[in-house]
């Protein structure tokens, strides 16, 4: 088990360095096969590693830092949690390389951008299985450097570098919380190690739960982009999109929730923390909804719709199910990679156009596409029986049986968001595909490689089927619930009285159904508004949450560096500097004046200086 572990991180790592060492002196189908076999034989030691079994105990790979008191060690802990993340996040980052060898096919930085992507799947493999939190900090600012060279990969366009160092600057932000968290972790526990930290928690006061789990959520905040540190995420658009897809689905955007799974027996021991996270998420799903239902760019609505998904995960972790978080996880990956990884290929063959409204008619002319696209926008709306349907059903059962109000109230938002899902995703589709009333389309169709669409349709059948992972019912019910059992925290059922799960998933389905119908009847050509232009505007804008944290930090910011750098730089330091440096230059000119070279000049000085020592001795003598 220990090899298998240590070549699941090696073979990314390995793929990235050796390109990376030598890729620009190979061919491009040379590089591109190493870099999509280190992510397979990553994902091959994966389904090696699902096979033998979780351990519960954490396994040392490798020693590494130890000074005075402090240690930390290269080890893993592959538990059934990580046993499942690391085979979805090599499987869907494989799919993602395949793809990527047709999309990046002209690219210059071709050899550049596998690199890349290697090594963001290993930062990702270190997330996932690391057991000490330092290690899991290694991989935490790995995919966090990646995220910022790819999607500001492009960068001799400026809009593309300055949205590489918005995500940057904003999940570095949330890291402040994870390196506190790592002091206040050695502190109460004396080590970093994760599987004692969750197994000893008899050691943890209430209050340095709340503690350790706010700063960890906080750091998980930046990382997955919800509220206040979600700005970030629609601009990371700017890069290819298959690295849109990677970080969507499979890496960073995942870690954060991913990282709340791990640490879940330690937030469990804090209401208050738990009560914190349902409601960012709650408020996250609503504003990142209504964000995603007016945005034009193909991309942004996708972007939008992450960050809406991804904050039931965190619901789910507030509600107590890290079963429902992780079962959610796994079902996004597979629609979120199809969805993107299909608009990827509707840009391309549209000549780089993302604007939906500039499509119309697709289903003509990308009919592969028309449907894949269906799946998964059917699959994002929890369409009853697929998809994301039982995944986001158990999520919400999860928030109803809490027994403390504002957890209803917490449902509620939860339900208008599932119910804003469907309106926002069918717009896409319907918009982008269907057949103009007027006539209009898009004006070009250019091919792409064929494989750039097959590869999409093992997404599109997980997508469809992953429900059966954990059906609450039938033969194989609730069997990852039960895979994950001896993960500390996990709860297999969640306690729901039979008619209250019926009634609950009847409902669920019924709205579904009704909201897709009604995107149909809205935005089927002719296209019919919502809202007024204002209010859309607002929305499209994302609340103006860019411009209110432009107005709160950036001018002040910009304000206080320019008093510094005119008045206390300029005219303050470099003054006195200038000043300094005219009196000496003024002082050395007149001793300068005295320095002519002629002996006569000197006698005359030196008799000079005789006669005023000779006046001052016969004063001082004359005196006494």
């Amino acid at each position: 088990m220990k090899i298998v572990l240590t070549l699941i991180l090696l073979f990314p790592l390995a793929g990235a360095v050796f390109n990376a060492l030598v890729g620009r002196r190979l061919s491009r189908g040379l590089v591109g096969l190493v870099a999509c076999g280190a992510v397979l034989g990553a994902l091959v030691m994966s389904v090696l590693g699902l096979w033998l079994g979780p351990k519960s105990q954490p396994i040392e790979l490798f020693g590494w830092i130890s000074v005075a008191e402090f240690s930390s060690s290269i080890s893993v802990l592959y538990d059934a949690s990580a046993a499942v993340m690391a085979l979805m996040v090599t499987f869907v980052a494989g799919i993602i390389h395949i793809y990527s060898t047709a999309f990046m096919r002209d690219d210059d930085g071709y050899v550049r951008y596998f690199v890349y992507l290697n090594l963001f799947v290993f930062a990702m493999l270190v997330i996932t299985l690391a057991d000490s939190l330092v290690f899991v900090y290694l991989g935490w600012e790995g995919v966090g450097f990646c995220s910022y060279a790819l999607i500001g990969f492009w960068y001799t366009d400026p809009k593309n570098t300055a949205a590489g160092r918005k995500a940057f600057l904003l999940t570095r932000i949330g890291d402040v919380g994870f390196v506190v968290g790592l002091a206040a972790v050695f502190a109460v526990a004396g080590g970093f190690s994760i599987h004692q930290l969750t197994t000893n928690t008899q050691i943890i006061t209430p209050a340095a739960a709340t503690l350790i789990s706010l700063l960890f959520m906080w750091a998980a905040l930046g990382k997955s982009a919800q509220l206040p540190l979600s700005v970030w995420l629609p601009d990371a658009m700017a890069g290819p999109t298959p690295v849109s897809a990677l970080i969507h689905a499979a890496t960073m955007v995942t870690a954060g929730a991913y990282l709340l799974i791990r640490l879940f027996p330690v937030i469990n021991l804090s209401p208050a923390a738990m009560l914190v996270i349902a409601i960012i998420g709650a408020v996250t799903a609503l504003y990142s909804g209504f964000a995603a239902l007016f945005q034009n760019d193909i991309k942004r609505i996708l972007a939008y719709s992450t960050i809406s998904q991804v904050s039931y995960l965190f619901m789910a972790v507030g509600a107590g199910d890290i079963v429902g978080s992780l079962f959610l996880l796994i079902s996004h990956a597979f629609f979120k990679a199809l969805l993107f990884l299909a608009a990827g290929c509707v840009i391309q063959a549209l000549d780089e156009e993302h604007d939906i409204f500039k499509m119309g008619n697709l289903k003509q002319h990308l009919p592969t596409l028309y449907w894949l696209f269906l799946i998964g926008s059917l699959c994002l709306s929890a369409f009853p029986l697929i998809g994301g349907f039982f995944s986001k059903d158990r999520i919400l059962i999860a928030l109803f049986v809490q027994p403390s109000l504002i957890y209803k109230v917490l449902w509620f938002a939860a339900i208008l968001g599932a119910m804003i899902t469907p309106l926002y995703s069918m717009r896409l589709f319907f918009v982008a595909f269907s057949k103009r009333s007027d006539g209009s389309q898009a004006s070009e169709i250019k091919s792409i490689p064929k494989l750039m669409t097959w590869i999409l349709w093992p997404l599109a059948i997980l997508a469809l089927v992953d429900g059966l992972l954990n059906l609450p019912f039938g033969p194989g019910k609730q069997w990852l619930a039960n895979y994950l059992a001896a993960v500390p925290g996990a709860v297999v059922d969640l306690g729901a009285p039979p008619a209250v799960s019926f009634y609950m998933g009847v409902m669920d389905a019924v709205m579904v159904l009704a909201v897709v119908f009604w995107s149909y009847l809205l935005f089927r050509p002719p296209y019919t508004s919502l809202f007024r232009p204002w209010l859309q505007d607002m929305m499209r804008a994302g609340f103006y949450l860019d411009q209110v944290y432009h107005w709160l930090f950036v001018e002040p910011y910009t304000r206080v560096a320019e008093f510094l750098w005119r008045e206390m730089d300029e005219n303050g330091l470099n003054r006195f500097v200038e000043l300094s440096a005219e009196g000496a230059a003024g002082l050395s000119s007149i001793l300068g004046a005295w320095n002519t070279g002629k002996l006569g000049f000197y006698i005359k000085f030196l008799l000079a200086g005789l006669l005023a020592l000779l006046g001052i001795v016969i004063l001082f003598w004359l005196k006494v």
